[in-house]
């Protein structure tokens, strides 16, 4: 996977920093300084001038005028860059009165999915209210020809836990034979791998990922597929902000090869679900609908504004409230899904929750 900066343009709130693998230890408490006497608030799980800090701090202009306007949002940020201690602090201390948003980065959804025995919360649980999408596209070096070659294909990733986890499924879907070589993360240390041979195939999501793919295409990178984007009849679609390229179902369907076992593709389909999440806005369980509706039509009427969507666009990531509950639907995964999952981390790599 790669992450890049993105400036969000016209708020200024600067550069949006490269996210730190889940086990990073960086933390921080709740800040205090932010005014209390807000109605409404957002908790940022992720520390100061993280990513999810700074889209939150984007969000919050936007939604004032509609949810606010007599005083500010209140702010406040709890935990590390993955965001898992700030979904725990969601889970277990919001009360779902309809005041208090959480915006949560993809990283907590993957530790959730791998079994991290920090998690203590249920995303199926959550109310979207806006999510920020983003591109999840397979580039390979040589392109498809390359999946006629026996030889193990060296796949540029952070971890087994990370989102690459998302490419590691998708190699086993297409019916090819991966050789990951971890520890490389961010668009600096990929790029370097790839551009010496390193690695011949990475998973590129997140902000700027047109940018990315060029990168990658001037040291023979291909994209060949994307992980595309789920429907309710639980179809998996061309993802629209890659029109044109065929999903990995696809290729995978035109090459011949089998579907995974049905838990195992629910869970490939809940890891890819995840990787096109950039970040997402819930309120806890229980929130009352008329509480949720107020939300949604503050965040619909966000989007829409000049500033946000310049930082959208200049992040290439795709702002929506009427696709985020269709966004986190796979995140809903049943026990038997997780199992098999987890079991192929054990059984593939010998990994397992510490």
């Amino acid at each position: 996977m790669i992450r890049r900066r993105a400036v969000l343009a016209g708020l200024g709130l600067g550069v949006l920093s490269p996210r730190a693998d889940a086990t990073t230890p960086r933390m921080v408490v709740a800040d205090q300084r932010i005014t209390r006497t807000s109605t409404f608030g957002i908790l940022a799980c992720g520390p100061r001038d993280g990513p999810i800090d700074r889209w939150a701090r984007a969000v919050a202009q936007g939604l004032t005028l509609r949810l606010s306007p007599s005083s500010p949002i209140r702010l406040s940020r709890v935990g590390g860059l993955d965001g898992v201690t700030g979904a725990n602090h969601l889970q277990t201390f919001v009360v779902p009165d309809g005041q208090t948003a959480a915006m949560i980065p993809s990283d907590a959804i993957i530790a959730f999915l791998t079994g991290d025995p920090r998690v203590h919360f249920q995303p199926g649980d959550w109310v979207p209210i806006l999510a920020g999408e983003c591109a999840a596209v397979l580039v390979i070096r040589g392109g498809l020809a390359r999946l006629e070659n026996p030889i193990p294909i060296k796949l540029a990733a952070a971890s087994p836990e990370s989102l690459d986890l998302a490419a590691i499924l998708a190699f086993k879907r297409l019916g090819a034979e991966v050789s990951p070589i971890f520890g490389l993360r961010g668009t600096t240390a990929v790029s370097r791998a790839f551009a010496s041979g390193e690695a011949d195939a990475a998973l590129l999501t997140g902000e700027d990922v047109p940018a990315d793919i060029a990168t990658l295409s001037a040291n023979g990178g291909v994209a060949v597929g994307a992980l595309g984007v789920v429907d309710d009849r639980d179809q998996v679609l061309i993802d629209p902000l890659l029109g044109g390229l065929p999903t990995i179902h696809a290729v995978a369907k035109s090459r011949g090869i089998p579907p995974l076992p049905h838990s195992l593709e629910q869970a490939f389909r809940a890891v890819s679900a995840a990787s096109r999440i950039d970040f997402i806005m819930v309120l806890p369980h229980l929130t009352a609908p008329a509480k949720v509706a107020v939300w949604r039509q503050a965040a619909m009427s966000a989007i829409q504004s000049p500033a946000l969507n310049a930082a959208a666009a200049a992040s290439s990531v795709g702002l929506t409230v009427s696709a985020a509950a269709a966004a986190a639907a796979p995140f809903n995964v049943q026990a038997g899904e997780l199992l098999a999952l987890r079991q192929f981390l054990f059984q593939r790599f010998g990994w397992r929750p510490s």
